[in-house]
């Protein structure tokens, strides 16, 4: 059984809503590393410049799973809705960096 719709804002507040509680801090993150196909072709995008599609592919696609895992977060603590929401980027090592979707896990009215 599919758990209820969290709301996700980047505002601290819901428009039309009242926030009546504050639970907690809702994360998710992810560690993703490149790989060696996609550094050769992006080493070869880098010398005529330009954008890198192979790196914007994998940084949307790491901030999604950051922000499905921040959801469930949020669901396994009862929050109806995630406000002030956030992204962290940080490089784990030379070749992995870590993405981190947080925000406050509120109960709405």
């Amino acid at each position: 059984m599919k758990n209820k719709e969290i709301i996700i804002s980047t505002t601290d507040f819901i428009p039309g809503r009242e926030v009546v509680e504050v639970i907690d801090i809702a994360r998710g993150n992810t560690v993703r590393a490149r790989n060696i196909g996609r550094d050769i072709v992006a080493g070869l995008r880098n010398i005529v410049g330009g954008e890198i599609p192979e790196y914007t592919k994998l940084m949307a696609d790491s901030r999604e799973h950051a922000l499905d895992r921040m959801v469930a977060d949020a669901e396994r603590i009862g929050a109806d809705a995630v406000i002030n929401v956030r992204f962290i980027t940080s490089m784990v090592n030379q070749h992995a960096a870590e993405i981190l979707a947080y925000g406050t896990a509120v109960k709405l009215k």
